[in-house]
């Protein structure tokens, strides 16, 4: 959850009276939030740096309010005010009015085609007469920073930049150029670096060089400029100093780039949503034209109402209340979703403005129902519906053949699902592709790459970091493999697995064969090819020749076991020859 820190004296200031701190952790719980901490700048500074560093700072009271992630209105302290008097019935939800400038007086943002490959999306709108004081313009470059950090994923999806439209000339170009064909001085510089000479300065930064990556081994990278050639910004990294919004700033043009246009318009509505409030004429916002690379050309922001029909007893039997359709349309409008009953009482109208942009579904707006009246308030029932929980089938039999496998004097490991191509691959002396392995799509180390299919190289593994240990070593493990699989929902499958393996200056081949004799002996299953076990020679990639058996039960084979081939004992940095045991026991459920 955002973490939104304000101010306690403004906070009280913007909403017109004054609370207790319990007070306001009250009606922090009521209205769906948490005042998580109650400190101030010198506090923080002392934890985080000490003593020493924190003399000078500040010790005005702050509230650290933690917000819903989806809550994208209430991250700034205009916002955060706005949801609370609106929810206390002290003022009505404003209207946000888009202005549409009269033909060849507004601004216009082209979009070329060298963007596609990068970052093919933009929005922009203008705030026009817009007063900053000190504390606005903070909370203005905060909300930025909270959403860069929630809904534009690190600026991955989307970058905000936002610029004093007094020092530009439209129209403006958002296109791409090779780094060294861009120049220009970035904000708070005092001399123009060209776009690889920025990489280089911010690659030590504490803030900025954690976007470098989005951008920098990319060919071309995205820029935007005005109608004079004046480097607005290189987003999503830095924006240019010669724009740069100051508090005398009267007209902010703010343009989002990225690569989801949903989530760009998304952010775009919240930022001039919060702020609107601020402008000559409070929550208007002046329309940008965006000229795609196609030609089409679209007005932002969009400031989108909609409207959604609910049935009351709907609501009433989700939230467990008998509340009347047009106490239900109150209780929603006080969570700035304007409600009023319609078709004789059979449904209520709720009108979705642009700020609430996490209101998908209609159990949304239900969830929102339950905290205006209060969860605290809904009577505590017994279920009308008795059930007795119970272990799942393969759960309880995986426990039960966890504390045989023990008592035959293996020790249980417990390896990670997630692993290198190599360890089920390379290093089992197979190809990657017969393996029908699933990957992850975008895997943050080389170790996890892909969801194993076989729970031998997590015990090899294992067995390789405790090679220091007294000889032999039993362990075994009993998990799930994970394996493509085209008939299923999710295209894949998950697999109950037992693997066992021996690990000794001798195979101990035998061993292993008892181990499956005592498996099978404990599961009542005889050994005969009718209706019991059976184990045939076979071969295996990851098995010594002619020392590998496949393993046939309830008619179908359930795996293998046999001595692990030297390359593979290599490869997983082992000197001593081990034997394995590895088989499916769903059948046996």
């Amino acid at each position: 959850m955002p973490t939104v820190s304000v101010k306690r004296e403004l906070l009280f200031q913007a909403l017109g009276r004054s609370y207790t701190d319990e007070e306001f952790d009250e009606l922090c719980f009521e209205f769906g939030l948490e005042l998580d901490e109650i400190t101030s700048e010198k506090d923080i500074i002392s934890k985080e740096k000490g003593e020493e560093k924190a003399k000078g700072a500040s010790d005005v009271v702050l509230y650290k309010i933690d917000v819903p992630a989806n809550r994208y209105d209430l991250l700034c302290l205009e916002g955060l005010v706005r949801g609370l008097q609106v929810f206390k019935e002290r003022i009505n939800l404003p209207r946000f009015e888009k202005i549409i400038p009269a033909e060849g007086e507004g601004q216009r943002l082209i979009i070329t085609e060298q963007t596609a490959q990068i970052r093919p999306h933009a929005v922009a709108a203008v705030l026009r007469n817009i007063t900053f004081t000190k504390d606005r313009y903070d909370s203005f470059i905060d909300l930025q920073e909270k959403l860069h950090q929630n809904i534009c994923r690190k600026r991955a999806l989307v970058a905000i930049g936002t610029h004093d439209l007094d020092t530009i000339t439209g129209p403006f170009t958002y296109t791409a150029k090779a780094p060294s064909e861009i120049k220009f001085k970035p904000l708070s510089q005092s001399q123009e670096y060209t776009a690889s000479q920025i990489m280089d300065l911010y690659r030590t930064d504490s803030h900025l060089r954690h976007y470098l990556h989005l951008i920098e081994n990319k060919p071309r990278y995205p820029v935007i400029y005005d109608s004079n050639g004046v480097v607005l910004s290189m987003p999503p990294i830095i924006n240019g100093e010669h724009s740069k919004i100051r508090l005398n700033t009267r007209n902010v043009f703010i343009e989002c780039t990225g690569t989801d246009i949903t989530k760009a318009k998304i952010v775009l509505d919240t930022v001039v949503t919060m702020f609107s409030e601020y402008c000559e004429k409070p929550f208007t916002v002046e329309a940008v034209e965006v000229v795609c690379p196609n030609g089409k050309t679209h007005i932002y922001p969009e400031l989108a109402y909609r409207t959604e029909k609910v049935k009351p007893e709907y609501i009433n039997k989700k939230v467990g209340i008998s509340e009347s359709p047009s106490s239900l349309a109150k209780l929603l409008t006080r969570m700035c979703l304007k409600s009023h009953v319609t078709g004789n009482g059979n449904h209520i109208e709720i009108e979705i403005p642009p700020t609430r942009a996490d209101i998908i579904h209609a159990c949304d707006i239900v969830e929102d129902a339950a905290i205006a009246y209060g969860y605290n308030n809904i009577q505590m029932v017994i279920p009308k519906t008795y059930t007795i929980a119970n272990q799942l089938p393969l759960n309880k039999f995986t426990e039960l053949l966890r504390v045989d496998l023990a008592a035959a004097g293996f020790t249980e490991a417990l390896t990670f699902a997630l692993c290198s191509q190599e360890d089920i691959a390379d290093k089992l002396r197979t190809d990657i592709s017969a393996t029908k392995a699933v990957r992850i799509a975008n895997p943050k180390t080389a170790e996890f790459q892909v969801a194993r299919t076989t729970l031998l190289p997590g015990l090899l593994k294992t067995i390789a970091a405790n090679r220091k240990m007294p000889l032999p070593l039993k362990l075994f493990e009993i998990s799930d493999v994970v394996v493509k699989d085209p008939n299923t929902d999710v295209g894949a499958r998950n697999y109950r697995h037992l693997c066992a393996i021996y690990y000794n200056k001798s195979p101990g081949f035998e061993i292993i064969h008892g181990l499956l004799d005592r498996v099978m002996q404990v599961l009542e299953v005889p050994p005969n090819e009718e209706n019991g076990y059976t184990i045939k020679a076979a071969e295996g990639t990851a098995f010594f020749p002619g020392r590998c058996a496949e393993v046939f039960a309830k008619g179908q084979s359930i795996g293998k076991l046999g001595v692990v081939h030297p390359d593979v004992i290599t490869k997983f940095e082992l000197t001593m020859p081990c034997s394995v045991l590895e088989i499916n026991i769903e059948p046996f459920v």
